[in-house]
């Protein structure tokens, strides 16, 4: 049976074990979207995955959701990027870099721009902006069809930007309700155009935002997260199974190198799904935003029914050598989830890695017995 600490080809990457770290909101770089020290120490702490995916990142100014997290539309962006990357290749590892649109999940005191969305529907929800705290989120701007081209293709200018910027490649967020999974929905998405409708439209703005960046970087190198039936920030699939079919098919016609499922209630669906996709399968079992940490165990389930890689969240936050302790059955340090978003180092670089009890001396003349064994 295949074991987490086995080798995986991905792509033109080889990959050391099948653990990955999945992509967890920090809100560590700068105001205006640059990476910084700090960001580079954390991933190269956690470069003994088999793979990192980043933080969110947005692909334009206009697709940022919160406060403080880096982007990938710019040059020097880019260029500040690389000390980042550097850092984790010269610990070993190989790093993706997940770019994340918010579309309606999104406030103009953040980006000072109004969101944009598939149709003009509110998040019922109140949004963190920074100093100004939480405010209720406003209504969206409707894309339209020339937009909606436009806005797809943003995600091949930002994965030429993570190439650039020293990342291996990208994933691309169609999840946990951001705006390619808007786009998927059925109750955010009411457009009449060719993407909305029925579900082979409403994949529409996934496929192409898939296929921008498989153009700009090379198909290989492009991955893309999903939460089938997925319900976080107000999301509803009224008809997941055929959305997915729908979805899968175009995205395999793309030859990804991955798709990243988030596991939901009904397992059957999501073993239907591995069995449909032909490329990397990897698997977060921890399910929607992450309300329990995946175990050993999850892990080593998702790999019998099929999965090539298992994503761990919560557990990396507290344990950067979460290989080696999986690998020993060491215990994992428990996250503080007060430290998750406020900035600065603590509870982001000084996690401690697990040091193994000293083994007890020999008792007083018990060592010449045993080196004469």
């Amino acid at each position: 049976m295949t074991s987490l600490f086995d080798s995986h080809q991905l792509g033109s990457l080889k990959l050391p074990n099948r653990v990955a770290m999945a992509p967890m909101t920090r809100a560590r770089a700068t105001t205006d979207g640059m990476p910084t020290a700090s960001m580079a120490t954390y991933y190269a702490q956690r470069a003994t995955a088999g793979l990192l995916v980043s933080e969110g990142v947005q692909p334009s100014l206009q697709g940022q959701s919160n406060p403080y997290t880096p982007g990938l539309h710019s040059p020097e962006q880019a260029a500040a990027w690389r000390p980042v990357t550097d850092a984790v290749h010269t610990n070993g590892g190989r790093i993706f870099a997940q770019l994340m649109h918010g579309g309606r999940v999104a406030h103009p005191e953040v980006a000072g721009y109004v969101p944009v969305a598939p149709s003009a529907v509110r998040l019922d929800a109140e949004l963190f902006t920074g100093p100004k705290g939480l405010l209720p989120a406003p209504v969206p701007r409707a894309l339209s069809t020339a937009e909606a081209a436009a806005e797809a293709r943003v995600f091949g200018e930002a994965a030429r930007h993570a190439v650039d910027g020293g990342f291996d490649g990208v994933e691309l967020h169609g999840a946990n309700g951001y705006l390619i999974q808007q786009f998927l929905s059925t109750n955010v998405n009411r457009r009449t155009d060719a993407y909305g409708g029925p579900a082979a439209h409403r994949v529409r703005f996934a496929v192409e935002a898939a296929e921008a960046a498989v153009d700009a970087i090379g198909a290989d190198r492009v991955g893309i997260r999903l939460s089938p039936g997925g319900t976080v920030w107000g999301m509803a699939e009224d008809d997941a199974p055929e959305l997915y079919a729908a979805l899968l098919d175009g995205l395999a016609a793309l030859d990804l190198a991955y798709i990243h499922v988030l596991v939901g209630d009904d397992e059957d669906a999501m073993v239907a799904l591995r069995k449909a996709w032909p490329n990397t399968f990897i698997a977060n079992p921890g399910g929607q935003i992450g309300p329990r940490p995946t175990t050993h165990a999850d892990a080593e389930h998702w790999l019998g029914l099929g999965a090539d890689l298992v994503s761990f969240g919560r557990a990396y936050i507290a344990n950067p050598d979460l290989v080696e302790r999986l690998r020993t059955g060491a215990p994992l340090s428990e996250d503080d989830k007060t430290t998750w978003y406020q900035g600065g180092d603590t509870g982001y670089l000084d996690y401690p890695h697990h040091v193994p009890s000293a083994e007890p001396l020999p008792e007083a003349g018990a060592g010449a017995g045993a080196g004469a064994a």
